[in-house]
């Protein structure tokens, strides 16, 4: 029996109203307002960094080394040519004989990398694949798709041994309709009509698919506990639902007023939604859209009950802030640019050469610990801090990227640029030893105190535009409760 063996999610912390988008352009048509609120990345956030923080909530302090591959899907994929999978297996730090691979240019590619790694799990080629999808679209100042767009990411991790949701049946629609595009060329998105995206697109092609796999499957709606599907219309949602003869109560919510439509990740997040609360015994069906769709029918197990502790939307729901200055949004997404100052020059980027030999100590925060003494260490170390041992080549990898700190000291720096200043990074102090120097993120100086406890969160270190090339590093983040 092959299918769901884990699932995890990730919402940024910050959130803005639709509202504050729409007085700080100062629209007249109060038809055209969307209701609640949107997800917002950090200025350090995207896909990728999402994508590792959803994969770590999924593993949950498991096993790294039991995952045969990883799949990552996105729309909003940093690199063009490096395989962005890549970048997650190694800052999650699986090993390095597993098979990646990335799912793009269609939203509903992370319906096709679940499938995909059901397949390969099912076939025998590997045996558990861990599944990554993540969006950071960018929708155009003023216009609807920037109301629309929402950041967010979800895992799963699929295999035959422990399955707390076996996959029973598929069934995909494809279509070459161009409802929402982007060229090479483009840094936004294009659109065709509203009611063609909707009437044409969103009602027949998830529908379709989800009638295809209850005919497959010679299911009834009153067999289904949930259905999961993305809508970008909040009424042409509950629509959909009742075409296909679901009760209201069966439909799953779309979570479009708290965190916005999430690309790739949108009908899996909702998903991980859904399995929160399902029962031992559930079916789920689950579809995306995006040139068709992908339909997938869930059944739930008893082995549901051992994965209640993760962090998932609920957790990730309830722990905001809100983002109410619009200008802060757009500079986060680089649409407003804004001088950094004679402090904020940029660095060279460190050496291709020198990422690649020390990628588990920069990607996976991994470092050394003593075999004698037990003493850990960051960066890895050949010798022994312990004055008591001093041992020399005794180091096994240490990985402190999943370790819980303190922080032990810290400052905010008001000349250094940063665009959320001031800029705020201090000691910390890893919970069974370690300590080392971190930026930190999604907090603000008032807030943070010595002593507090902080996490690790993967994070895009800076950006350099002449040579295309994102660093990502860790930084400290406030443990999100």
């Amino acid at each position: 029996m092959a299918g769901i063996t884990s699932y995890g999610a990730y919402i940024p912390i910050y959130r803005i109203n639709r509202m504050t988008i729409y007085q700080a352009l100062g629209w007249l048509n109060p038809a055209s307002l969307l209701p609640g609120e949107k997800a917002v990345a950090n200025y350090d956030e995207d896909s990728i960094t999402m994508s590792v923080a959803a994969g770590m909530d999924c593993l949950n302090g498991g096993e790294q080394e039991s995952v045969d591959g990883l799949f990552f899907a996105t729309t909003s994929a940093p690199y063009k040519e490096r395989q962005n999978a890549g970048i997650i297996a190694t800052a999650l730090d699986l090993r390095p004989d597993i098979r990646t691979s990335d799912f793009t240019t269609s939203i509903k590619a992370g319906t096709g990398a679940l499938i995909s790694a059901y397949d390969a799990v099912s076939s025998g080629s590997a045996k558990n694949v861990m599944v990554c999808a993540a969006d950071c679209r960018l929708g155009k100042p003023g216009g609807y798709q920037e109301q629309m767009y929402g950041d967010g990411g979800a895992a799963f991790l699929l295999g035959n041994e422990g399955v707390i949701a076996s996959i029973e049946g598929t069934h995909s629609v494809t279509y070459d309709f161009m409802d929402h595009w982007r060229s090479a060329e483009d840094r936004y998105n294009r659109s065709w009509e509203d009611r063609w995206i909707r009437d044409e697109g969103y009602s027949k092609f998830i529908t379709e698919a989800i009638s295809g796999l209850m005919k497959d499957c010679r299911l009834q709606p009153a067999d289904i506990s949930k259905v999961v599907y993305p809508c970008l219309y909040v009424a042409a949602h509950a629509g959909i639902g009742k075409k296909l003869s679901f009760e209201p109560t069966q439909i799953q919510d779309h979570m479009f007023t708290t965190v916005g439509h999430a690309g790739t990740s949108y009908p899996l997040m909702i998903l991980v939604a859904a399995l929160e609360d399902a029962k031992p015994g559930d079916k789920i069906i689950v579809a995306s859209y995006g040139n068709g769709s992908d339909a997938i029918l869930l059944q739930v197990t008893d082995e549901i009950e051992k994965v209640r502790d993760r962090r998932g939307i609920k957790r990730h729901l309830a722990s905001k802030k809100d983002l109410s200055l619009y200008e802060k949004y757009v500079t986060f997404r680089d649409v407003l640019e804004i001088d950094t100052g004679g402090r904020g020059e940029e660095v060279a980027p460190t050496q291709a050469s020198i990422l690649f030999r020390e990628r588990r100590m920069i990607l996976g925060l991994c470092g050394s610990k003593c075999r004698k003494c037990g003493t850990p260490q960051y960066p890895p170390q050949e010798i022994c801090a312990n004055p008591e041992c001093g041992a020399v080549n005794e180091m096994d990898t240490y990985r402190f990227s999943d370790k819980t700190a303190r922080l032990y000291t810290y400052t905010g720096d008001v000349l250094a640029f940063s665009p959320s200043p001031p800029a705020i990074y201090g000691m910390v102090d890893f919970e069974g030893g370690g300590r080392w120097l971190f930026d930190l993120t999604d907090c603000e100086l008032d807030a943070i105190e010595v002593g507090m406890p902080v996490e690790m969160s993967l994070r895009r270190k800076y950006h350099d535009e002449k040579r295309g090339v994102h660093v990502y590093f860790w930084k400290a983040t406030p443990i999100r409760v």
